[in-house]
């Protein structure tokens, strides 16, 4: 059987690939084996820049043909490492060989090419590959992503803001607020969200096959390793790999940062989960319709539905990536001794992971972009939920003084159909100001949603 898109095992790369154009470079194996040779070759510049006699500057066509190896790298390339892989059986070493590969007949270059993975352990590749892989897909795919969302929530705040809605806590009718209040309220969330997400340092580490430098030391005793690969590190792209320096670690970078970095994206994840709940339930109350797709068919069976599909894969697949991301972020800190291996196997589902949710996204935004309001459910919903004002009159009544204010309230209206004659009867007869009794008996339930408007026009 050939791999396609119908036969692929995992739906990422079969059913949705087409949604995820933007993270397969980054975060597929041919992104990997990229930022491999990316990391080879920076760490091989840097060296013929150390002042070590024994390997001199490059000349400056050397190092544009080796920047060129990087910027060029196709899938060709990853091909042919794959090749080599077969003999070498280490993914790690078919790098080395193939760019090794890539200095024939160029003299400058092949003098030198024992120099190329010069005193490295694989992880000192690895890990700083991953972190470039990580750092691109939050950068460029999970943020904006997450972003597109926060614009959308935003217009909704603004556009709603004055549209009152009845609350629903505990499933039952409760104090009015606005739509768009509710959409401020998830925008607050997902801008703190995606604050952490940005904000977690990405590291790497390139310090031997056990954090002392052992072989680097064996062969110049007296060089400031820890400076140099820090210099490696730090330095921005593209002769550098502009990361976070990490000074301490076994063999494998400690991978805690990773675990901060999947905690944080998990996090917005719960938070769109909430959200794309909450609008499923908007949607059956009547409270949104969604935008028709000539063509579509909402049931095999049922010619008048139209479901909320893209609320509920988003539901689906957010929970998804959670799951491989709570993973991840519990197991890649462990590692027995001075390590183990079983964080390379994990660590190749990052991707997935990362893919999940983008795919989430992209549901819930196009889910967002198809609702339109139903002001009229929104109204007959709040016309029908007078009950809902014993909360305000009660409040008034004990500013005045009034004795059992919350219990007289809870007795008129605990279980009960609340009239808006009720109320008023129950208004007239309070022992309160007129001007207090004036004010509560023009109050209505869609009236009644204290700072909710300009909350959401704030936001």
């Amino acid at each position: 059987m050939s791999l396609s898109t119908i036969t692929a095992l995992s739906p990422l790369d079969g059913r949705y690939a087409s949604k995820l154009a933007a993270l397969r470079p980054i975060m597929s194996e041919h992104g990997y084996m990229h930022r491999r040779v990316q990391v080879e070759v920076a760490w091989f510049i840097a060296l013929s820049d150390a002042g070590f006699a024994e390997f001199k500057p490059l000349t400056t066509g050397a190092r544009a043909y080796l920047l060129g190896l990087i910027k060029n790298f196709s899938e060709s390339d990853s091909a042919a490492i794959k090749e080599i892989e077969k003999t070498t059986n280490h993914d790690v070493k078919a790098v080395e060989y193939w760019i090794k590969s890539k200095f024939e007949a160029r003299p400058e270059l092949e003098k030198a090419s024992e120099f190329v993975h010069f005193a490295c352990t694989s992880e000192d590749i690895n890990n700083t590959s991953h972190a470039l892989q990580l750092r691109s897909g939050r950068d460029q795919v999970v943020l904006p992503g997450l972003d597109r969302i926060v614009l959308k929530l935003r217009e909704m705040a603004h556009a709603y803001a004055d549209v009152p809605m009845l609350s629903r806590t505990h499933g039952e009718t409760a104090s009015p607020t606005t739509v768009g209040k509710e959409m401020a309220n998830v925008v607050m969330r997902l801008q703190t969200a995606c604050e952490k997400i940005a904000s977690v340092k990405i590291m790497g580490k390139m310090n031997g096959a056990v954090g002392n430098y052992n072989a680097h030391l064996s062969a110049w005793p007296d060089f400031d390793w820890e400076a140099f690969s820090k210099k490696v590190i730090e330095t921005p792209e593209p002769l550098g790999l502009g990361l976070t320096f990490q000074p301490y670690s076994i063999q494998i970078e400690p991978h805690d940062y990773m675990a901060e970095l999947f905690d944080a994206v998990a996090r917005a994840n719960t938070i769109l989960i909430d959200l794309s709940r909450d609008i499923w339930g908007y949607v059956s109350l009547g409270y949104f319709k969604q935008r028709l797709k000539a063509g579509e068919i909402g049931s095999s069976t049922m010619p008048h539905k139209v479901n909320p599909i893209d609320f509920e894969n988003a539901e689906g697949n957010l929970g998804l990536a959670n799951a491989l991301l709570k993973h991840l972020s519990e197991k890649l800190p462990i590692s027995r001794w001075q390590r183990d291996l079983t964080d390379s196997t994990v660590l190749r589902n990052m991707g997935v992971a990362l893919g999940y949710a983008a795919l989430s996204y992209a549901s819930l935004l196009a889910g967002l972009n198809k609702l339109e309001l139903n002001e009229e459910a929104l109204a007959d919903d709040l016309d029908a939920s007078w009950e809902v004002l014993a909360e305000p009159i009660q409040t008034v009544m004990r500013r005045f003084g009034v004795q059992g204010a919350y219990e007289k309230l809870k007795e008129v209206t605990r279980g009960k159909t609340v009239t808006a004659e009720a109320l008023h009867g129950l208004i007239q007869s309070l022992e309160i100001p007129q001007s207090e009794k004036d004010r509560l008996l023009a109050m209505t339930p869609g009236s009644y949603v204290g700072k909710a408007a300009e909350l959401a026009r704030r936001v």
